[in-house]
């Protein structure tokens, strides 16, 4: 354990983890999410994340937690019964749905991870990364690139930007490292270099008109 004095500082208050609600078949998966708790710890960083208390979800909000730092879930309240499993840690916030869930991630966040994960996972991912495609926000989004879990994924994407797809430019917006370490220092450096093509002010109105709302469950 870090003393205060060896504590780092970042330009991150918060950063948003998604991954899955399962541990996956390998414990370096489950090594990768406790690492990455471990990181935004020592770097003075809070914890914004799906809600649930099992899986990576679980051992990532679980280390940020017991390192002292705040946790914020976001959970839709349907979901609740299905994902929350034993004492969830720090505070929860019930939202109506999985776009308002979306939404409040993405507004308490500076930045966004990825660790390994399946279907939810990777929607949210990707609704990130083309939110920063189209000028939405600059924040940037990182992917824990866990044995090469995500190279498929990546390969499939230098494959569109080959084809005409997604612009070299937009290709930049996603940034990976084999370890939290490595990932979190270049989310510190990163700079964006696409072009934006909405107004983030009039999509922070929108927001909060669409969702004016906010349950608070603190515990």
């Amino acid at each position: 354990m870090e003393t205060r004095s060896e504590i780092r500082h970042s330009k991150f208050k918060r950063i948003c983890v998604f991954c899955g609600s399962s541990p996956g078949k390998k414990s370096s998966y489950q090594d990768a999410a406790i690492q990455l708790g471990n990181e935004l710890v020592s770097r003075n960083i809070d914890l914004v994340y799906g809600g649930g208390s099992i899986g990576l979800m679980g051992l990532v909000s679980q280390a940020v937690h017991d390192g002292g730092r705040h946790v914020i879930g976001v959970i839709p309240k349907t979901l609740m019964p299905r994902e929350l499993t034993g004492e969830t840690v720090g505070e929860v916030k019930a939202v109506a749905d999985m776009h308002q869930r979306k939404a409040e991630m993405a507004k308490h966040s500076d930045a966004f991870i990825a660790l390994p994960g399946g279907y939810g996972t990777l929607e949210e991912l990707l609704e990130v990364i083309t939110w920063a495609q189209l000028g939405i926000h600059d924040k940037p989004v990182g992917l824990v690139n866990v044995d090469g879990y995500f190279n498929s994924l990546l390969s499939f994407i230098d494959k569109a930007v080959e084809e005409g797809f997604i612009s070299p430019n937009a290709r930049h917006i996603i940034v990976s490292a084999p370890t939290a370490k490595e990932l979190v220092k270049k989310l510190e450096d990163y700079v964006p270099c696409h072009e934006g093509v909405a107004s983030k002010l009039s999509w922070q109105i929108e927001q909060q008109l669409a969702y004016p709302q906010d349950y608070d469950m603190s515990r």
